[in-house]
């Protein structure tokens, strides 16, 4: 039993590895070619020390006919130029046999225990993920984003956080670890079932663990296989320079691309992640969608934007995103899609993860993430309905010598825009927020704070008599202030503000049927009319109302009343006599006088999740 485990540390050359393969295959022959290919692939591994493994491990029937072929195996191997270390052979293919989950995780700890102290380090832990690598690149997957995946995996097993890994964090952690058991070969354990066959009996997803449809039918059923991209889905397309007897140096040279052809009938999800929107919330569901779903289909915002997942899925035609952030990292993914020169714009979907969210809220996503379990988010991402959403351009064009203020933080509006007593709030907690971090670190914290800089506010009424500071025309005609003493004016797109304030309020009933966007005319300011206008998200307008002060802003928060309704339009322009705070989808900034023009620029084809079932008895 000893004699393989010392000869783990031992290597072989392009003969020896021939030798293996030809007594591991039960081949009396085996094809030159393939063998030097597979050869070269075990080369690039890193020289390890030598083993000294006392306990109980799998033999492999063929180290013993290998050593067979010599009376002395070790004088055999130093005949032979070192050059593949058969550890490295060894895990690579035990990797690929069927075999229990804790006797392969087992058996790839002791093999690269180097020193046989019972932990594996930073570099053993390497040499098992190389061969992993491998063992997902015979298996036909697409590794582009694997490597960092596996890494993640390993930190997560060091549960102690020491840098190394024990013999029980690693079988403990293993074994519930989805990629790392499809990995070692245990496909019934770590997957869905997205190779096409035929069913004749039931079976169940071991990821989202539904019956898969299709009983005595050919097809992927799982219940995700609306929203899979399977590995086989995507393969490269290599450009091969017409070089005389190009060998491998040249064919890696090549350049290749990779295509997509999805499953008929499909709508693969594309996910985009912020990791750093709502605390540690983002890592978490970035590593659980990419359990769920192909790793390719999943992206961190933080390496390298969403350019890489939009060119990636470009050429498809029925898609879906997915977008795991706040706000703010919805427009920043519908910018990218509007600069993408995408073939398709594809209907995006939120998973709110920031603060307020307020556009996730009017899309019946939800005011905040709080750990749901992600299939039923695929599920309600399944049963949405698309919508359009108006997007506006917002120009602003500071006075003739005047010092420039404030750098504006967004060139388009997807929620709102304001100016005055609600503005000066929230510049005031942004402000301190940098200065302040600390203070800021809970939801709990960030109202009280918020709280605090609106009592203030009502106390000094910075924005006080705001109506003689700013003037504002709606498509050419001026609106009339004078009647209403305001302090802050907000502009407004979709029915959701400040985490889900509703500043336009609840319109009347009417018997009348209302009109179309195209009926409508271009701008409204009759309150009689105002009372029985509604909003809608494509209409192609915007709606403008007044905020009287502060303390009206709080009950405006609590639903006792909304906001004064001042005009529909579908442009504006507003102009200001002074320095005055501003936001934009909630980020302030403090603006010398100026001019502003509100256009309408495109609409983005959002996803409505499905309505919420009513709860109780009665249903």
């Amino acid at each position: 039993m000893l004699l393989p485990f010392i000869f783990f540390s031992q290597c072989i050359n392009e003969e020896g590895f021939r030798l293996f393969l030809k007594t591991y295959l039960e081949v009396e022959d085996f094809p030159v070619d393939l063998c030097q290919r597979l050869f070269l692939s075990f080369q690039n591994s890193e020289p390890g020390q030598e083993d000294s493994t006392s306990e109980i491990i799998h033999t492999h029937r063929a180290y013993k006919q290998l050593t067979a072929f010599s009376a002395d195996p070790f004088r055999l191997m130093a005949d032979l130029a070192c050059e593949v270390f058969l550890k490295d052979v060894s895990c690579y293919f035990s990797l690929l046999e069927d075999g229990q989950p804790r006797d392969k995780l087992e058996f790839a700890f002791r093999l690269y225990d180097r020193d046989g102290n019972g932990v594996l380090d930073s570099s053993e832990v390497d040499r098992i993920i190389a061969q992993m690598m491998h063992a997902a690149e015979y298996l036909d997957w697409d590794v582009s984003e694997l490597k960092p995946v596996l890494k993640d995996m390993m930190t997560a097993i060091d549960a102690d956080s020491s840098g190394t890994v024990s013999l029980d964090e690693w079988v403990q952690g293993g074994m519930n670890n989805v990629p790392l058991l499809v990995l070692l070969g245990l496909k019934k354990d770590g997957q869905h079932l997205w190779r096409m066959k035929n069913f004749n009996k039931p079976v169940y997803c071991n990821v989202c663990h539904s019956m898969l449809l299709g009983l005595r039918k050919q097809g992927l059923c799982c219940t995700c296989e609306d929203h899979i991209l399977p590995p086989w889905a995507i393969y490269p397309v290599i450009k091969v320079h017409n070089y005389p007897q190009a060998h491998l140096k040249q064919m890696h040279s090549s350049k290749s691309t990779q295509t997509i052809c999805p499953v008929p009938n499909t709508h693969p999800l594309l996910v985009f992640v912020n990791p750093k929107s709502g605390g540690k919330q983002g890592e978490r569901v970035l590593r659980k969608f990419q359990f769920l779903l192909n790793p390719r289909q999943v992206y961190n915002l933080s390496n390298g934007g969403p350019g890489p997942g939009l060119s990636f899925f470009r050429n498809l035609k029925e898609y879906r995103i997915l977008v795991c952030g706040g706000d703010g990292t919805v427009g920043w993914i519908l910018d990218a899609i509007d600069k993408g020169n995408l073939l398709v714009r594809p209907p995006v979907a939120v998973l709110p993860l920031g603060t307020g969210n307020d556009l996730a809220r009017c899309l019946r996503w939800g005011g905040g993430y709080d750990g749901e379990d992600l299939n039923r988010i695929l599920k309600d991402i399944e049963g949405s309905s698309q919508v359009l959403m108006d997007r506006w351009s917002v120009q602003v064009i500071t006075d003739e010598n005047q010092e420039e203020g404030d750098p504006v933080p967004y060139e388009i509006i997807n929620n709102y825009f304001s100016i005055g007593v609600d503005a000066s709030i929230a510049h005031r907690f942004h402000t301190m927020r940098e200065k302040h971090p600390q203070k800021f670190n809970s939801r709990m914290k960030n109202k009280l704070w918020y709280f605090e800089f609106a009592t203030s506010e009502t106390i000094s009424a910075s924005c006080k008599k705001l109506s003689e500071n700013l003037t504002i025309e709606c498509c050419g005609t001026p609106l009339d202030l004078s009647g209403v003493s305001l302090e802050g004016v907000a502009i407004l797109n979709i029915p959701s503000m400040h985490g889900g304030s509703n500043l336009w309020g609840e319109t009347k009933k009417v018997d009348t049927k209302g009109l179309t966007a195209q009926e409508e005319p271009e701008v409204i300011i009759n309150p009689e009319i105002l009372k029985v206008a509604s909003q809608d998200l494509s209409d192609r307008r915007l709606e403008v109302v007044g905020l009287e002060g502060a303390m009206e802003m709080g009950q405006i928060y609590t639903g006792l009343k909304s906001a004064v309704r001042l005009a529909k339009t579908s442009q504006i322009t507003i102009r200001t006599k002074k320095a005055l705070p501003m936001q934009i989808d909630g980020e302030p900034w403090m603006q010398p006088p100026c001019t502003i023009h509100i256009t309408h620029k495109n609409q983005a084809c959002m996803l409505m999740g499905p309505p919420a079932k009513p709860s109780g008895f009665f249903k």
